[in-house]
C-alpha cells in the first residue's frame, strides 16, 4: 500500500486501484502506529480514482515533522567520505565512525527546505563540489515505531564538507536541501534486504551518472539509527529518518543546473527532481 500526500487530500494505491481520501489529517495519519490498519479501514469511505496525478504530489513531510539523516552507514559512504576530507585530515573521523558504536546522526531540514516529487533541489553558490545522496528514508511515529518508507534526496556540498567537517551543516542543511517522495510505502512486513537503490543522473537528455546498491550493504539497522535519533530527542507529531548512502560518485563529478536526479527504491517507485 502506498500513500501520497496531495494538494487535495490523500491518494491511496492498494491492490491495483487508486483511492482519494478527503477531511483527513496527513500528518496525524502518518503518526499512528496502526496507520496501515487505518488506511485499510478508511478505503470503504474513500473516491475511487482512474490514477493519482504526479503534478498533486505534495512533499510527504508534515508541516510540524522534522526530516534527520544519518551518515557513514555503508562502507562506499566512509570510503567517500575519508577522500573528500583528505586535504583537512578529517578522513579517519568517518573510518572511526564506521566502526564505532555510535552512528552519525545529525538535524537535516524543517519542512519548508524539503521538496517533493517534481521539486527542484538546489546546490550552493558557495560550493565547487555538489552531490545527491539517494537514500531509504524511515518514516517514525512520536513512539519511535517504523511505519514506512519513502526516498530521499539528501543533497550534499562536498567541498564545503570537505574543507572541514566541522561544516557539515552548512554543507547539508540549505534552502532546498533534500527532496522527499513520491510517496509513503506501507508495507505488511519489513523491506527485504534484497531491495535496490538505484541513482540515475541525467544532463540534457544524456544519463551521466548512474549508480545502485542493496540494502544489504547498510552496516547498521534501521532500529539502531531511530534509537540514537530517539535517544535525546522527542518528536510530538512523528519524523523521517534518511539512513544513509552507499551511492557516492566519483571526485571528478558534480552536479550542474537543470541536471535531472531520478532515485528509485524497489517497491517504492521513483523520486524525480531537477537541479535548479
Amino acid at each position: 500500500m502506498k500513500l501520497y500526500h496531495l494538494k487535495q487530500g490523500i491518494g491511496i494505491e492498494h491492490d491495483g486501484q487508486s483511492y482519494l481520501l478527503q477531511n483527513e489529517s496527513w500528518e496525524a495519519l502518518i503518526n499512528r502506529d496502526d496507520s496501515r490498519s487505518v488506511v485499510l479501514e478508511k478505503l470503504n469511505t474513500a473516491t475511487k480514482l482512474d490514477t493519482i496525478s504526479a503534478a498533486d504530489i505534495l512533499s510527504p513531510l508534515g508541516q510540524n515533522q522534522e526530516l534527520w539523516a544519518c551518515g557513514v552507514t555503508y562502507l562506499r559512504s566512509r570510503e567517500g567520505r575519508q577522500e573528500e576530507s583528505k586535504s583537512s585530515g578529517g578522513s579517519e573521523f568517518y573510518a572511526h565512525v564506521y566502526e564505532a558504536a555510535r552512528p552519525e546522526v545529525f538535524f537535516k531540514a524543517t519542512p519548508h527546505r524539503v521538496v517533493g516529487h517534481g521539486g527542484f533541489v538546489r546546490i550552493r553558490k558557495d560550493s565547487s563540489w555538489d552531490v545527491p545522496e539517494p537514500e531509504l528514508t524511515l518514516v517514525v511515529t512520536t513512539s519511535g515505531k517504523i511505519i514506512g518508507y519513502t526516498i530521499g534526496n539528501d543533497m550534499s556540498s562536498r567541498s564545503i564538507e570537505g574543507e572541514n567537517p566541522l561544516y557539515l551543516p552548512q554543507a547539508k542543511t540549505y534552502d532546498g536541501c533534500a527532496a522527499l517522495g513520491p510517496c509513503i510505502y506501507l508495507p505488511e512486513e519489513r523491506l527485504s534486504e534484497d531491495t535496490q537503490v538505484r541513482l540515475q543522473i541525467h544532463r540534457t537528455g544524456s544519463l551521466v551518472f548512474e549508480g545502485a546498491i542493496t540494502l544489504s550493504q547498510m552496516k547498521r539497522t534501521q532500529e539502531e539509527l531511530v534509537a540514537y535519533v530517539f535517544k535525546e530527542c522527542s518528536f510530538p507529531y512523528g519524523c523521517f529518518i534518511m539512513t544513509g548512502t552507499g551511492i557516492v560518485p566519483s571526485a571528478d563529478f558534480t552536479l550542474h543546473s537543470q541536471d535531472e536526479i531520478h532515485i528509485s527504491i524497489d517497491s517504492i517507485g521513483t523520486l524525480i527532481n531537477t537541479v535548479s
